[in-house]
């Protein structure tokens, strides 16, 4: 009964405000309601005349700037206000009514109003929060998302947080999301700070999920732990603290401290009686093991994707060895890797489903994000369909791309996607170096090989450091040009691990290299040096070093000490040489470095 009056009430109310709009006057109304309401309500007249006055007083009016011209019910023995000319006692008082929401015909005006007018609208202050949110959501759910975002705006722009539903928890969700896809960074940082130093309780925990997100997003760790640290202070028992807490010190490197504070958050919070199963078995499986944990809530993340992705993984724990390469030796010792017949036709049917094709020129690029297109699954179940495809490298290379692109980032994923892969690609690799010479990336189809290496030194890079950092020494010695840009990624492992007199080795070996062409070394390459030096009590060697970082990149110093400065926007994976962008680009990547360096920001601003 109740679904069939809802459906009724719908129908009646978009008919009703078709009507309302057509000259916004009351006795026009009725007289629709006399003839034509009938038919918007289940052949029911009575009921179609009792529900004109009740949805008429709820309506935005645009003669009155979107006020409602709201009706007060007559006394009994008064007359009826659908004019029928009976007492109200014995014509719509007799109807029998269920509840109709108050912020119906807000609602249903929010779907219809365009243009101009919807922002007048909004801009009146006069919509019901619950009416925006409800809007905003059905817009978004019909694939209209920059009305959505117009209309979530306008729920979540208040200084009154009181008014909000606890419902709209969803909306804001909804808003964050848009401003995600939609570019909107700097609008989602507003939003997120407003919440979180003014909004209701009820907000602040997805505010503080999304904000460290963000900063984990852009490799701003220090920005990250402050945010979390102040989220702690102000949401001491919230369940999400562990899930963020767990994220972020699997970014920081410290897997079993990890563990640790997942295992702390369990027996503080299972003691709470307020927390929902769910949330509890979450935090059990969290404090037993949190990359497996966090790794399994990101296959599960997306519903469309989880049952290929989940396939994929099942896939890499079963699958076997590769077979080996068929490599030739030149004459001048170096190995040569060419695709042979067979492989050329598999890589083919795999490129008849994977929608992205190599960028030949660059090291790590696909032309098209293979995940943004109209069904991932295509290809995914395909592969899975088709394990030998994987004993290809060219599909190999185009896999790990795909994957890192995705995935590589996050630090708990490289035991489901990276690790299977890694060791599947070691044994390419040791028959390479048993076969002994360099592998040139230039040289036939050796660039699939490196490449392959490459995605998966990106992948591993956050999970499983030591195994990143070997797997790129390995192929430094393979491809002694560094077409791949590996030195400095294994200078920056190595300064994590503080190797500092190998750090100094390598730095100084690759400004040597680069002194030969007239290059100027990689700011990151630099940068390595002045720190390793540094720790090392060189200090004469590093203020020397320093020089040329300063002829190198001008804002880099400045930046590097700033404590809050004005983020960059990289539009690009390398930015400019010299640029404020490149900069900004190793401060988020090493300033955590320099800050546990004891004294070393201090000898620095004092160089600066």
């Amino acid at each position: 009964m109740l679904a069939e009056w809802v459906e009724r009430l719908l129908s009646y109310a978009s008919g009703a405000l078709d009507a309302i709009r057509a000259d916004e006057s009351f006795p026009a109304f009725m007289q629709w309601a006399h003839s034509e309401g009938v038919n918007y309500s289940g052949g029911d007249e009575a009921l179609a005349v009792a529900l004109a006055p009740v949805l008429w007083s709820q309506t935005p009016l645009v003669r009155l700037d979107f006020a409602r011209e709201s009706l007060a019910p007559p006394g009994r023995n008064e007359p009826c206000w659908c004019d029928s000319g009976r007492k109200y006692k014995q014509c719509c008082d007799k109807v029998q009514l269920p509840a109709i929401p108050d912020h119906l015909m807000w609602m249903l005006s929010l779907r219809e109003f365009k243009g101009e007018q919807l922002k007048a609208a909004l801009a009146s202050g006069l919509a019901p929060a619950q009416a925006l949110l409800e809007a905003g959501l059905i817009s978004a759910e019909s694939g209209n998302r920059g009305r959505a975002q117009q209309i979530m705006e306008a729920l979540f722009d208040t200084n009154d947080w009181s008014r909000l539903p606890e419902q709209a928890e969803p909306g804001f969700e909804l808003l964050l999301d848009l401003y995600q896809e939609r570019g909107f960074t700097r609008k989602k940082a507003l939003l997120l700070d407003e919440v979180l130093e003014r909004g209701p309780a009820f907000l602040r925990g997805v505010a503080l999920e999304h904000q460290c997100l963000l900063h984990l997003d852009s490799d701003d760790l220090g920005s990250a732990r402050a945010a979390f640290i102040r989220a702690q202070q102000t949401l001491p028992d919230s369940p999400t603290l562990a899930y963020i807490e767990a994220m972020l010190l699997l970014h920081e490197g410290q897997p079993e401290e990890a563990q640790d504070r997942a295992r702390f958050w369990w027996r503080r919070l299972s003691k709470q009686k307020d927390i929902e199963p769910g949330q509890l078995e979450f935090l059990a499986d969290l404090a037993e093991n949190p990359r497996a944990t966090l790794a399994e809530q990101m296959v599960n993340s997306d519903e469309s994707l989880s049952d290929s992705l989940a396939a994929l993984q099942a896939l890499f724990e079963v699958i076997e060895h590769p077979p080996r390469l068929a490599l030739e030796t030149q004459e001048d010792g170096s190995l040569l890797f060419r695709q042979n017949a067979e492989q050329a036709v598999t890589l083919g049917l795999w490129e008849a489903v994977f929608p992205a094709r190599i960028e030949e020129e660059a090291a790590l690029a696909l032309d098209i994000d293979p995940w943004d297109v109209q069904d991932p699954n295509e290809w995914l179940q395909q592969l899975c369909a088709s394990p030998e495809w994987l004993d290809v490298p060219a599909v190999c290379q185009g896999l790990i791309l795909a994957l890192a692109s995705r995935f590589g980032s996050l630090p708990w994923m490289s035991d489901t996607f990276f690790v299977p892969l890694a060791q599947r690609f070691d044994r390419w690799l040791d028959q390479i170096e048993q076969a002994g010479g360099l592998l040139r990336w230039e040289d036939g189809d050796n660039a699939q090989l490196l490449r392959c290496g490459l995605g998966l030194v990106i992948g591993m890079e956050r999970g499983e450091r030591e195994r990143s950092r070997q797997l790129a020494e390995r192929l430094l010695k393979l491809d002694e040009e560094d077409s791949l840009g590996l030195r400095e990624l294994v200078l920056d492992q190595l300064l994590r691990e503080g190797r500092n007199d190998e750090a100094v080795t390598l730095a100084e070996h690759d400004i040597e290299r680069r002194a030969v062409d007239e290059e100027m070394p990689l700011l990151g390459i630099l940068m390595g040096q002045v720190l390793a030096l540094y720790r090392l009590g060189r200090d004469k060697d590093a203020e020397q070093a320093l020089e040329i970082v300063r002829e190198a990149n001008s804002h880099l110093i400045s930046l590097l000490l700033a404590e809050h400065p004005r983020p960059v926007s990289l539009a690009v994976e390398a930015p400019e040489p010299g640029t404020r962008g490149e900069a900004w680009q190793y401060r988020t990547l090493m300033r955590d470095q320099w800050k546990r360096s004891e004294g070393a920001l201090a000898w620095l601003a004092k160089h600066r």
